[in-house]
């Protein structure tokens, strides 16, 4: 039976939360439905990755039947989810379009966040647990080791990681312009917006330790004070502290400016001389423009952040560009050697046709030449094992050589009737069928 990759899934592009939530698995669920996977008619090897945007099923399936019927079918069973519900959410890839997806969903192409490196750590994870419970065989190892591989060569040879991809990575970015070391900053939060505390865990994961957190909701101030380790002030006294900060971040709901000039600059002339980053994504804004003329402030608003990570994204789809065209060499070079494969049968078919061949004329040969010696009779089965051999090394060539060509399927039936070679395997019966017709 000859065999085909496929993939089916669904990502944060065809299906919103609720429908995804539906279909992720937990570690352990994990475990269980490639245990369960066994059972299912047609997937001989599975990998299932599964992440808050995408679940996906990766199967080494039967040629040439149809595998989202057996995908789906093992999907929603083990979920016990109605198809009906999910039909219009899945995508569905085979052959080199299959392996070509999983080269984009390893290298962070077909990310949310175009080229981000999480992605590829999960890909690892889903292979060795699949081959922690033996789903995975010769196909998949050679598949997803390479599309690791790939992973890497696109991280180290394209430049689609070096431009932050998130308004709080550009924040962190250009505050480490300004501070050679952020492990002895100060910082301040100001309110408790979603962005300002991705702003502040990135920071924290630069290193930053000493932390001022401010807001008008005292248990809101406090369960941000636990997740980062920071103390609480009250939000009267936010300017009486803002002279200890050297990063403030600020994110509250505030109708008009709570940080004006005139505030800023008492704090700067306390400050004697130290440098301020002001980072205001609040809207409406938090902080009055004016503030930026002050010596020693660098204020960045919402938009400045959005400018730079426009610029980021562009230049990041330019590096895109570069890993496409790798992606595409090497999904092509893993098509040449999964077709290879598909002319191993024949070729081993072939040699035992000629060596019948060659046995059955031999004997007829030695009847007649009853009078020769040993050393004679092994010349004359050398000399047809030669003949054979130098008949065949064309063929098998030829049969490697258009293993990874567009038509080779159509090419390799050609060749089985023109030999009239019986390989097993539905493909191979059926090619024969069409080319007779």
């Amino acid at each position: 039976m000859e065999v085909d990759v496929a993939v089916l899934g669904i990502n944060h592009k065809t299906a919103p939360v609720e429908v995804r939530e539906k279909l992720s698995f937990s570690e352990k669920e994990l475990e269980d439905a490639l245990n369960f996977s066994q059972q299912a008619r047609g997937l001989q090897e599975t990998v299932i990755i599964s992440t808050c945007n995408r679940t996906e099923v990766y199967g080494v399936v039967d040629y040439p039947s149809d595998p989202r019927s057996a995908i789906i079918k093992f999907l929603t069973e083990y979920k016990d989810i109605g198809e009906d519900k999910l039909k219009d959410c899945f995508y569905i890839y085979r052959g080199k379009e299959a392996v070509l997806h999983l080269f984009k969903v390893a290298s962070g192409l077909d990310s949310m966040v175009l080229g981000e490196t999480q992605i590829l750590g999960q890909v690892k994870e889903a292979y060795y647990k699949s081959m922690e419970v033996d789903r995975v065989d010769t196909i998949f190892h050679a598949l997803f080791q390479q599309a690791i591989t790939v992973g890497k060569r696109i991280q180290r040879e394209t430049e689609i990681n070096d431009h932050a991809a998130s308004v709080s990575y550009v924040a962190v970015n250009l505050v480490k312009r300004i501070f050679d070391t952020l492990s002895r900053q100060k910082v301040m939060i100001v309110g408790a917006g979603e962005m300002a505390q991705l702003t502040l865990k990135h920071l924290c994961e630069e290193g930053v330790k000493d932390l001022i957190i401010v807001n008008r909701n005292r248990e809101q101030a406090r369960n941000l004070a636990r997740t980062f380790s920071g103390r609480v002030v009250g939000y009267e006294y936010m300017i009486d502290w803002m002279k200890e900060a050297d990063i403030v971040v600020s994110s509250t709901s505030a109708p008009h400016f709570i940080i004006n000039e005139e505030k800023m600059k008492k704090v700067m002339e306390e400050r004697e001389g130290r440098k301020m980053f002001l980072i205001d994504i609040a809207v409406p804004r938090d902080v009055d423009p004016e503030v930026k003329k002050i010596q020693g402030v660098y204020l960045y608003n919402i938009d400045d952040l959005q400018a730079v990570l426009d610029s980021n994204m562009k230049e990041r789809e330019l590096a895109a560009k570069k890993a496409r065209k790798i992606i595409d060499e090497e999904a092509c070079e893993f098509q040449c050697w999964l077709k290879a494969r598909m002319v191993v049968p024949m070729i081993k078919a072939l040699k035992e046709r000629a060596e019948g061949i060659r046995t059955e004329h031999l004997e007829r040969a030695m009847e007649k030449l009853k009078g020769l010696s040993d050393k004679e009779k092994k010349v004359v089965e050398n000399l047809s094992k030669s003949i054979v051999n130098s008949f065949l090394r064309d063929p098998v060539l030829r049969l490697k050589e258009i293993a990874g060509e567009e038509e080779a399927e159509e090419s390799i039936s050609q060749l089985c009737d023109l030999f009239d070679l019986e390989l097993e395997g539905e493909y191979y019966n059926k090619s024969k069928k069409m080319n007779r017709r």
